[in-house]
């Protein structure tokens, strides 16, 4: 999410507006604001300081006690449309509201208001101001040169800075509406507005556009904190031979129900960003486990990296299989970092762990404990020791664990974690080599720098099945699966083209806002090898590590080109692919 700078005021324009003005010229005002502030109409309200800003800047001066109105302790994050409808609630600054805000701020009363008097009330919350800074506004109202205000400056104050901030906004919406009636041209496709958008029972019958919008229904739910909700943490792990592996899950619903569904990278250890700071893109197909098929996929992204989906689903179970692209979450290419020193000893000559593999065991610990309670049950433990050794926990070796570190409410607690792994250190009597197999295992380099794997956290709501389960049903690898998840979900809702010079060779592309897939498909019984060029693409980067990639495609079968990604995810995007046949 962009921000941008805008002078903060404590009320706002009244000279330009009135109670009464139609809700299309309100729904424009509150467009523009929002893009203002936001990359994206489908962007969300993230804090109710970032509402009370929205607010002030369209008009509405709004205390924090005020916010608390729209704002509880169980709000997440507020959409545009109700954003739109708290405006339509809130009245518009009046010239009394201008002539309390005065008065509130002349504190001592004399009817005029000093820099000291605007600086206290410019930097007693929100965004701080030097003073230097208050001062180049209030000279820049000051017109008789007083070095204070009257109230007549300072109304000036306010109606012109939300006056420039409103121009400022409408300027930056219809730039933004250039650009994207010139990719759409570009492209051959057209995104309607918000407000031209079909119902969803329209949308039903129209054919898929190979752009998905976001729209509609993929909308976080207003009431989402009267759904039933759950969660679970989940990691990507890299695998050298199989690309990645990563927590596979079952959803059970017991009622035909509307669902809502995200899934974020966590910020553990240094995890969640790739190396140049972009966050690590995860998604999630929900597979039906009646016939194996995708039935809905996280299309939709925010600003800070979550992805979602909403959708409606039948009584039954469900797949839901995480999918991480690879084009940021990629191999260590540093391999000759120096190696962290693991244990030491004390003056009594006993064993240690050190500082530096106690802070790793912690985050490890972190990574295990799926259900975030603080404590690892056995079956975190034992999908721990899956991916550590490959081997589940035995009842014998359980009950080592019961023998000789305290449990609380029979599950493993973080100092009991670290007392395992000391222990194992003290039975190897300084050897480090199984200590360095888990280390590496979770995903952790030789400088005890966590960059092979990406920890994140998955969240399920229904909004009519009260008794849902989400439970962990394997670690593992999904190449093979997620390719044909894939490669089957863009060639329904991609765009289809003939590769020139076939007639067996079949090109499908997708791409959305914040991703991209081109696959190939083979109709013939021949093998054939193309070369994929994607460099005229704007800003994109694929997880080959090339935008030009040459890709082998048996007879019958379809194959993954590219998986594309933005290289900075507040640039323009947009995917390009030429297919040459090379053999």
């Amino acid at each position: 999410m962009s921000r941008r700078p805008s002078r903060p005021s404590s009320a706002a324009s009244y000279s330009s507006r009135t109670s009464n003005h139609s809700d299309v010229e309100l729904k424009m005002e509150c467009r523009a604001v929002f893009l203002g502030q936001y990359d994206d109409i489908r962007e969300e309200i993230q804090s109710k300081e970032d509402l009370r800003t929205l607010l002030q800047q369209t008009g509405r001066s709004i205390s924090q006690r005020g916010v608390q109105r729209y704002w509880s302790n169980n709000t997440e994050s507020l959409l545009f449309d109700d954003f739109v409808d708290i405006c339509r609630r809130e009245p518009v600054t009046t010239e009394d509201d201008l002539m309390k805000a005065f008065r509130k701020i002349d504190i001592n009363g004399d009817g005029y208001i000093s820099l000291d008097e605007l600086y206290k009330i410019m930097t007693s919350g929100g965004e701080k101001m030097s003073r230097s800074e208050v001062k180049a506004i209030l000279d820049e109202v000051d017109e008789n040169k007083d070095g204070k205000l009257d109230y007549r400056e300072f109304s000036k104050m306010v109606v012109t800075t939300t006056e420039d901030f409103r121009k400022m906004s409408v300027k930056m919406m219809e730039k933004k509406d250039r650009k994207t009636r010139k990719r759409e041209g570009e492209s051959g496709s057209h995104t309607p507005r918000r407000d031209e958008r079909p119902s969803t029972r329209d949308r039903d019958r129209q054919e898929t556009r190979p752009r998905s919008s976001g729209k509609g229904r993929s909308q976080q739910p207003s009431n989402l904190s009267e759904w039933t909700g759950m969660s679970s943490k989940g990691t990507f792990f890299l695998d050298d031979d199989s690309g990645f592996a990563s927590h596979v899950y079952s959803l059970t619903l017991t009622e035909d129900t509307d669902v809502w569904i995200t899934i974020t990278p966590l910020k553990i250890a240094e995890s969640g960003e790739s190396l140049d700071g972009t966050v690590i893109d995860t998604a999630l197909f929900v597979m039906s486990e009646d016939d194996n098929s995708c039935v809905a996929f996280t299309e939709n992204r925010d600003s800070k990296g979550r992805y979602s989906l909403r959708c409606s689903l039948p009584m039954g179970t469900y797949t839901l299989l995480p999918f991480t692209t690879g084009c940021r979450l990629k191999p260590r290419r540093n391999l000759s970092s120096k190696e962290a020193k693991l244990i030491t000893k004390d003056r009594e000559n006993k064993i240690v762990i050190t500082r530096a593999f106690r802070k790793a065991l912690e985050e490890i610990f972190e990574m295990a404990d799926l259900d975030n309670n603080g404590l690892l049950s056995r079956e975190e433990f034992n999908w721990y020791n899956m991916r550590t050794s490959g081997e589940e926990v035995a009842d014998d070796e359980w009950q080592v664990v019961e023998d000789n570190i305290e449990l609380e409410r029979g599950e493993i607690t973080r100092g009991g974690f670290v007392k395992l792994n000391e222990m194992e250190a003290d039975d190897n009597e300084g050897e480090t080599e199984d200590l360095w197999i888990t280390l590496n295992g979770m995903g952790f380099n030789k400088s005890l720098i966590l960059d092979e794997a990406c920890p994140f956290m998955l969240k399920v709501y229904t909004q009519h099945c009260p008794d849902p389960e989400l439970v962990v049903t394997g670690l593992e690898s999904n190449k093979d699966k997620i390719t044909e998840v894939v490669t089957d979900f863009v060639s329904r809702k991609g765009q289809s083209n003939k590769v020139r010079g076939s007639k067996d060779l079949l090109m499908h592309t997708f791409q959305n806002d914040h991703r991209g897939f081109v696959v190939l498909e083979n109709k013939g019984r021949s093998r054939s090898t193309v070369e994929l060029d994607c460099s005229r693409s704007s800003g994109a980067v694929s997880h080959t590590g090339d935008l030009v990639t040459t890709v082998a495609v048996g007879g019958q079968t379809r194959m993954v080109g590219h998986y594309l990604l933005p290289a900075d995810d507040g640039r323009e995007f947009n995917v390009v692919c030429e297919e040459t046949i090379t053999k």
